[in-house]
């Protein structure tokens, strides 16, 4: 089958700047990709080289077996994209600009397409420079969902949106995962990618250093574990991976980084009442990254 994304060697700098090193990256038919990283990891190169919007230093880019260099107006006809700051036609009303954009997409679906503005509750009556930034976005959010496109690609999508239309978006992208569309999603919100995305991509300094599931990066953070003892509880600070003991009466709270069977042979000697424990969230996963690359003196301020 062949990838919906595929990078090889994809590279890009400004001048000595290396905005994205060389990344090898595959998106498979039908998988929603998480793509993080703070500001200046690479994401947004990345995507305009994946849209010819920006000329490539080295390497390929490949949208479904298309050479998104050589042939941008043929890879982009399976593509549907939405920026996070969209530049609209401040005189043209929202209706207008749909049927616009539609007609440069090429396909719609009207009907699915009235259905999203009224999920999304815009006024498709009014001109685009009566709109709020959130209201912009719905009309780039609705363009690109109801073209049906094989691929979204996504760059801070919900930019502006509020917590209601952004579980809307959120409800979207799963329809759009459902009928095997493929999407390419960059956001800084964290719960919004653990929600949607089968996998995640980890930048920094325009490297590709973490992708898998999520289930796949657990090594990245600790497994927090809450337990409550029936007497005084066991000293837990010398279990190897335990680390952040917190003892108060006869609760211990800590963190459990690799195996966590030393500490439940432990557990299971001492008398514990109840026991919880919690793996880390996407946010946690990725705190826990960048705070250890910083304690390791990593250098992200060149990448774009």
């Amino acid at each position: 089958m062949v990838a919906a994304i595929r990078t090889a060697g994809l590279a890009k700098s400004f001048g000595a700047t290396a905005a994205l090193r060389p990344l090898d990256l595959e998106v498979s038919e039908g998988e929603v990709l998480g793509y993080l990283g703070p500001n200046g990891a690479g994401k947004t190169t990345t995507i305009r080289c994946l849209l010819g919007m920006v000329r490539a230093s080295a390497g390929r880019a490949e949208i479904f077996g298309v050479d998104a260099q050589a042939n941008p107006a043929e890879a982009h006809r399976r593509v549907a994209y939405v920026p996070g700051e969209g530049n609209l036609w401040p005189g043209l009303t929202g209706s207008e600009t749909l049927h616009l954009l539609g007609r440069v997409q090429g396909k719609v679906d009207l009907a699915y397409r009235d259905k999203l503005i009224g999920r999304f509750q815009l006024d498709p009556s009014k001109r685009v420079r009566t709109y709020s930034k959130g209201n912009r976005q719905k009309v780039l959010l609705i363009a690109a969902l109801s073209s049906r496109a094989d691929l979204l690609i996504l760059d801070e999508p919900t930019s502006g949106l509020d917590p209601l239309m952004e579980r809307t978006f959120r409800e979207c992208v799963a329809e759009a995962r459902e009928r095997g569309q493929t999407v390419f999603l960059s956001s800084h919100i964290l719960s919004e990618v653990e929600a949607l995305s089968d996998r995640v991509a980890i930048l920094r300094g325009g490297e590709l250093v973490e992708i898998g599931t999520l289930a796949e990066m657990r090594h990245l953070s600790a497994l927090s574990v809450d337990a409550t003892f029936d007497t005084t509880p066991p000293d837990l600070s010398r279990i190897p991976g335990v680390t952040a003991v917190d003892v108060q009466g006869n609760r211990v709270r800590c963190q459990v980084i690799g195996s966590v069977e030393p500490l439940l042979g432990v557990l299971a000697a001492s008398g514990v009442h109840q026991l919880l424990s919690r793996e880390p969230s996407l946010e946690e996963l990725f705190l826990a990254h960048y705070g250890r690359e910083r304690a390791e003196g990593a250098d992200t301020s060149h990448a774009v």
